[in-house]
C-alpha cells in the first residue's frame, strides 16, 4: 500500500477531529507519529490542519455562498475547506494543483459523483479570486466574526470591552502562528553558556525583555531543529514557556528557604521557575489532580534539576490534606484559556458561554480553599490565562468580599494586542498578620 500524501493525512486528521472531538494538537501529533514524511511535508500537514481549523468559520461562509446554504456531508465539507484554504491562504501551493488534488481526494474518499461539484465550487472561486479577496477584507471590517473566523458571541464580548479596533487587533493576533519562547534555567547554566550551546546546535534566537522578568531569561526561538533532539533541551538548560506565564511568579515573589504551595501546578513551568528564583533552596508543594499531569511536573523537575518540589497526591481539587501553612500560595486556576487562543487553534470552537459560569464557580472555590493554606502575613496569588472578567477580577472581588483577612495588593492583565504576549491575569493578595 502506498504511503499517504500530506493532504491525505491532513484530511484524515480533520475527519477524526470532526468525528470524535479531542484536541487538534493531540490528533496531529498522533497522525504524524508514524508517517514517513520529510520535514517539509510534515510542516505542510501541520499548516493544512491548523489553518483549516483556525479559518473554519470564514471557509464555511465561502462554502455557503456557493451552495445556497445547503448542508454538505462532513467529509465533503472538510475537503471544500481544505481546497479553499490552499487557494486563499497558502501562496506557495499553485491554485490549480490545490483544486486538482482536492478533486482527486473526493474521488478516493467515495465522493466520485460529487467530484464535479467540488471542482465547480473551487474553480468558481479561482475565477472570482480578486473579488473574493476584496469581500474577505470587507468582512473583516463589517463582520469581524466571519472575516476573522471567531464565534460571534466572543466577538461581541470583546468589542464591548475594547472597541472595534481592539477587537480586530485581538482577532488578528489569534490568527497568527505563535512565536516560541524559551526560559533560561539558571539552576543549570547561564545566558552566555546557553547562547554558545545554541549557536553550536543551530538555534537562532533573540533575547527578549519584559518588565516582569529579569534580563536574559526569556528568549524568542526564531529557528531551530526539533527541540527534543537538542542536547541543551535534554540537559535541562531551558524550558519552553511564553513570557506571560512569568508574571504570576513575579507577583508571588518567592524567596530562598520559603515554603510554597503551587496549586494546579502541571505541567510545571511556573513550578520550576519558582524553584529557580528560590535558588533550589526551600520547599515547594506542587499539587494537581491528574496523575498523568503530575508525572509531567516530575519529569520537568528531573530534567531541569529542580530538587525542592514534592508532588501532592490529592485526588480531587478540594482535597488539600496539608498539615502546615505556606509562606506563599499560587493558584493558577483552570480557565477558559481565551488568552492563549492563538496557540490552541480549535479552542475558539470549543469554548461556550455556559462554560464561563461553570469555571467561575470552581475558580472561586479553589481560591477560597487555597487561601486557608497561607500563613498570616503571607501572600496569595491568583492567575489565569483567560481574558474574561468573570474568571479574573470578578473572582478576586467576590473572594475579597467573602474573606476579610485578605487585601488586594496588585492586579494586572496582559492583553496580547497590547503587550505582545499571551493573555494572562494575575492578582496579588496579602493575608493580614
Amino acid at each position: 500500500m502506498s504511503a499517504e500524501k500530506p493532504r491525505e493525512i491532513a484530511v484524515r486528521i480533520l475527519r477524526q477531529h470532526a468525528d470524535k472531538g479531542g484536541f487538534i494538537d493531540d490528533l496531529l501529533e498522533q497522525g504524524l507519529a508514524n508517517a514517513p514524511l520529510e520535514t517539509a511535508d510534515r510542516r505542510l500537514v501541520q499548516e493544512l490542519v491548523f489553518g483549516t481549523v483556525r479559518w473554519q468559520g470564514t471557509l464555511d461562509h465561502l462554502i455557503r455562498q456557493k451552495t445556497a446554504g445547503r448542508t454538505q456531508k462532513q467529509a465533503l465539507q472538510i475537503l471544500l475547506r481544505l481546497g479553499l484554504y490552499q487557494i486563499f491562504w497558502l501562496d506557495r501551493i499553485p491554485e490549480h494543483a490545490a483544486v486538482h488534488e482536492t478533486v482527486e481526494m473526493a474521488k478516493s474518499l467515495g465522493f466520485g459523483p460529487q467530484a464535479g461539484f467540488v471542482n465547480a465550487v473551487l474553480r468558481g472561486y479561482l475565477r472570482e479570486r480578486e473579488g473574493t479577496i476584496a469581500e474577505l477584507a470587507r468582512l473583516r471590517q463589517q463582520q469581524p466574526d466571519v472575516g476573522y473566523s471567531h464565534p460571534a458571541w466572543l466577538c461581541h464580548r470583546w468589542e464591548t470591552r475594547w472597541g472595534s479596533d481592539g477587537l480586530r487587533a485581538l482577532l488578528e493576533w489569534n490568527n497568527r502562528p505563535p512565536q516560541m519562547y524559551a526560559r533560561l534555567n539558571t539552576i543549570k547554566t547561564s545566558a552566555e553558556q546557553l547562547a554558545r550551546q545554541w549557536d553550536a546546535e543551530g538555534v537562532l534566537f533573540t533575547p527578549r525583555q519584559w518588565d516582569w522578568a529579569p534580563q536574559n531569561v526569556s528568549f524568542e526561538l526564531r529557528s531551530h531543529p526539533a527541540l527534543a533532539s537538542l542536547p541543551s533541551f535534554q540537559q535541562g538548560l531551558f524550558y519552553v514557556q511564553d513570557p506571560s506565564t512569568l508574571l504570576a511568579v513575579k507577583a508571588l515573589d518567592p524567596k530562598p528557604g520559603e515554603a510554597i504551595l503551587d496549586f494546579c501546578a502541571a505541567p510545571g513551568g511556573k513550578t520550576t521557575y519558582i524553584a529557580q528564583l528560590m535558588e533550589n533552596r526551600g520547599y515547594i508543594m506542587a499539587q494537581d489532580t491528574d496523575v498523568r499531569r503530575r508525572n509531567m511536573v516530575r519529569e520537568n523537575c528531573d530534567r531541569l534539576g529542580v530538587r525542592i518540589v514534592m508532588l501532592s497526591r490529592a485526588t480531587t481539587t478540594m482535597n488539600f490534606d496539608l498539615s502546615e501553612p505556606f509562606d506563599r500560595v499560587l493558584v493558577d486556576a483552570p480557565c477558559s484559556n481565551t488568552g492563549v487562543m492563538r496557540r490552541r487553534v480549535d479552542l475558539r470552537w470549543r469554548v461556550q458561554p455556559a462554560e464561563l459560569k461553570r469555571l467561575a464557580r470552581m475558580q472561586l472555590q479553589l481560591l477560597g480553599k487555597a487561601a486557608t493554606q497561607v500563613k498570616p502575613g503571607g501572600r496569595l496569588v491568583y492567575s489565569t490565562c483567560s481574558l474574561e472578567p468573570e474568571e479574573n477580577e470578578e473572582i478576586v472581588q467576590n473572594f475579597l468580599d467573602e474573606d476579610k483577612t485578605y487585601r488586594l495588593e496588585n492586579e494586572r492583565m496582559l492583553l496580547p494586542f497590547r503587550d505582545g504576549v499571551d493573555g494572562a491575569y494575575v492578582a496579588q493578595m496579602a493575608r493580614h498578620p
